[in-house]
């Protein structure tokens, strides 16, 4: 191959899914100082200036702080900080970036802090490991509510330093490679987790490489089958896709050099799930991918661009309809290149994708290129995010677009602002906007201004009147007639606006503009969804449950709640469930305290079928009770138990030697003491914890995660402290199914070298 062709074989192997790590972590190709070293390397190949002091103090202090941790397939945890600081080490990122990938779990996982960490490494690795921190789960009432409630916090989280969204994406991407270690229904669960939000902010971010795997990744889990088929497909095919693929790049590269073109040409099929989406979601063949073999050509300048393209044209038959001009009318996320498909010699077709240099950095790298090359030009430091410049824009839009917006609403605008294809248009000035596509001329019109839009009445497109809903094409002039006396945006502009920022200032005006209307409409939709539970206003808005009406519903007063409800920020039937959840935690707490009066005088008779919460824990003769384990003692099935009547929380479960059971403290209220037993259907794990007296010795951690591999409790937790005596305290986070797993599991710890004595603790 000439010099200026790239490997074709090797593009291919950058592009196949990712290998997810050997299960024994014996038989691992890299030791962990290895996978530092390599780090590091990474590092100096595009950072010579590199803080290597920083890195190496951030990877030290997380070693330390980790050791005895665990990951699912058993190889010590600080493995997943290291390969989440290569991949921010692959994309290019500064020294602090990297230092806080290497820290990212410390202040959620370890007992490190804020304060700690920026002691040691500075407040700006400190607050970029806590911005990942505070991306963690929460859980909310619907699917919609935590997708809306992600993806506002990473908005956040970007608003601040852009950074820690880069750092969250490598570490979803480093756990998504290592996924077959989960159970099937959390790998099901994160995977499409990831396509929900994940996928759609790397794309929007241009990090084409990360997006990818991602979306490979979630398709092995979401969909087995197809993704079996197509690798099996391709890798049947490999030989002949490698030589043609080879023979291609070189004639590519061979013809523009004659031309006295300076050329590179990067040959690569299209990644398993963009075949996917053409072929199991499209119903098509895989011979009837126009683009599945795809060629970048990377020029010097945006002249020698359209240059190559008049020359390829010339060399290639072109087929017609196929060609993009991502240069002209850049994609928001800033990817910039000619797209042209051809027809080979060969006889099947393929893409060509001709950028310069600095476009390809950009189409590989995205946001993170943007700061390279701004922080390159400039040579002065900058603020977070004074680096991106009009490639971060977006990001303050949308946190403003989604105020006042329903969760499902605002998801489904959100992926069309994110993810979906783009229409451009031009103004009566000849600028170009960027729309989703389908977008119609009041998503225009807010583009331009929400004034422009609230006082529209007709718009023109190339010369014609067109109606609202009219959806906008590639390349139309569009013109907006306004007048000061329209009396504003109409409802129905919702059912057709595309775009989130156009919803957004909708609802906005409504809001603003017609208080006292939705709060009649308000109201009334409200009364109306109750009926359906049988509960009266009077009842849901009484002083008690409004309180918690409110709380719940994140309003200041029943107003508010009113007009959201009528210009559509939220809607009655949510209100009307937390009403009706409300009521049926208030009536079980009534009637555990009911039993709690009985308690005294009889023990209930038993039913034949006995009664059952949801943890499997029998109270007496009632249903559906509410349950918690006590965390002094974490009680398991086998366990002798005691029910203590707490209030508003139900019956706090206690084992029967635990100290907050013991016979002087139930003698103090014996009327909230329950009688409590296990039921016959359990849950498969519940948490508890064991506690050992070591002899601090070296290996020690090590002998117990090895004797815990053994068994088939779930590890949550090794945390070992020395003491200045000479021995070592060991605490371990488990989920076991009952007691007898868990008097294994002390035999087991019992008989390693040095363990003193072992315990369940109960405080």
């Amino acid at each position: 191959m000439t010099d200026g062709a790239v490997d074709v074989k090797k593009e291919l192997e950058e592009r196949e899914a990712p290998k997810t790590p050997d299960k024994a972590p014996s038989v691992s190709p890299l030791s962990l100082e290895e996978r530092y070293e390599r780090l590091e390397s990474t590092i100096r190949d595009y950072n010579p200036q590199a803080d290597f002091g920083l890195i190496r103090g951030a990877y030290e202090f997380a070693e330390k702080a980790h050791r005895g941790q665990l990951r699912k397939s058993g190889e010590p945890y600080i493995i997943h900080p290291v390969a989440v600081a290569q991949i921010i080490a692959e994309l290019r990122l500064d020294s602090e970036s990297i230092a806080a990938a290497l820290l990212h779990d410390v202040i959620e996982d370890t007992p490190a802090t804020h304060e700690e960490v920026a002691e040691k490494f500075g407040d700006t690795v400190a607050d970029l490991v806590e911005g990942v921190s505070k991306l963690t789960r929460i859980n909310y009432d619907t699917v919609e509510d935590e997708q809306m409630e992600n993806f506002r916090k990473m908005l956040m989280a970007m608003n601040q330093d852009i950074r820690v969204i880069l750092i969250k994406i490598c570490d979803r991407l480093h756990n998504m490679r290592t996924m077959e270690f989960q159970p099937p229904a959390k790998q099901r669960q994160k995977s499409l987790e990831t396509m929900e939000i994940y996928v759609p902010i790397s794309y929007r971010l241009g990090i084409r490489r990360v997006k990818s795997e991602l979306e490979d990744l979630s398709l092995k889990y979401l969909d087995p089958i197809a993704y079996e088929e197509i690798m099996q497909r391709t890798e049947r095919q490999r030989t002949w896709y490698e030589e043609q693929m080879r023979k291609t790049a070189e004639q590519i590269h061979d013809y523009l050099s004659e031309q006295n073109i300076d050329n590179e040409v990067f040959g690569r099929m299209k990644h398993p799930y963009s075949i996917y989406r053409k072929t199991i979601m499209q119903n098509r063949a895989i011979d009837d991918i126009f683009d599945l073999f795809a060629y970048r050509v990377v020029v010097n300048t945006v002249g020698d661009c359209y240059h190559v393209l008049g020359l390829i044209h010339d060399f290639y038959k072109p087929i017609l309809g196929h060609f993009k001009d991502y240069i002209g009318n850049p994609k928001p996320n800033g990817y910039q290149s000619l797209h042209t498909i051809v027809m080979g010699s060969h006889g099947y077709p393929f893409e060509i994708q001709i950028r310069t240099k600095e476009m390809h950095q950009i189409a590989e790298f995205g946001v993170a290129a943007h700061w390279k090359y701004k922080q390159e030009q400039n040579g002065v430091k900058m603020g977070p995010n004074e680096r991106y410049d009009e490639h971060y824009q977006w990001v303050q839009r949308l946190l403003e677009n989604q105020d006042g917006a329903e969760p499902e609403e605002f998801i489904h605008s959100l992926k069309f602002d994110l993810f979906d294809d783009k229409v451009f248009v031009f103004t009566p000035k000849g600028e170009v906007l960027s729309l989703p596509a389908g977008a119609t001329p009041v998503d225009f019109a807010y583009a331009i201004h929400s004034g422009v839009g609230n006082q529209m009445v007709s718009a023109t497109v190339n010369g014609n009147i067109v109606p609202l809903e009219y959806q906008l094409k590639n390349g139309d002039r569009v013109e907006i007639r306004t007048s000061p006396t329209s009396k504003g945006p109409s409802r129905n502009w919702l059912q057709f606006a595309k775009s989130n920022q156009a919803r957004s200032k909708i609802r906005q005006w409504f809001r603003k503009e017609k208080r006292d209307e939705n709060i009649i409409n308000g109201r009334q939709a409200f009364e109306e969804e109750l009926k359906r539970f049988n509960i009266k206003l009077k009842d849901a808005t009484a002083p008690e449950m409004q309180e918690i009406l409110l709380r719940n519903t994140a309003y200041k007063n029943l107003e508010d709640l009113y007009a959201a409800i009528g210009y559509g920020a939220f809607t009655a039937h949510k209100a009307a469930m937390r009403v009706e959840n409300e009521r049926r935690r208030v009536e079980k707490r009534q009637r555990v305290e009911a039993l709690a009066e009985e308690q005294p005088e009889h023990t209930p008779t038993a039913p034949s079928e006995p009664a059952k919460s949801e943890q499997g824990i029998v109270v007496g003769g009632l249903n559906n009770c509410l349950v918690k384990f006590a965390r002094c003692c974490t009680p398991v099935p086998g366990d002798d138990i005691k029910g203590f009547i707490t209030k508003g929380y139900g019956v706090s479960v206690h084992r029967a030697d635990c100290p907050n059971a013991a016979p002087e403290r139930v003698a103090l209220s014996p009327e909230r003491w329950v009688k409590v037993s296990w039921g016959a259907e359990l849950n498969e794990n519940y948490p508890t914890a064991v506690e050992a007296v070591c002899r601090d010795r070296p290996k020690l951690a090590l002998d117990i995660a090895s004797a815990l591999a053994d068994t088939t409790a779930v590890v949550r937790g090794i945390h070992l402290q020395a003491t200045d005596e000479g021995l070592a305290l060991c605490r371990l986070e488990l989920r076991v199914k009952d007691k007898a797993e868990i008097d294994r599991i002390m035999r087991k710890v019992n008989q390693i070298s040095g363990v003193l004595h072992v315990t369940r603790p109960a405080k």
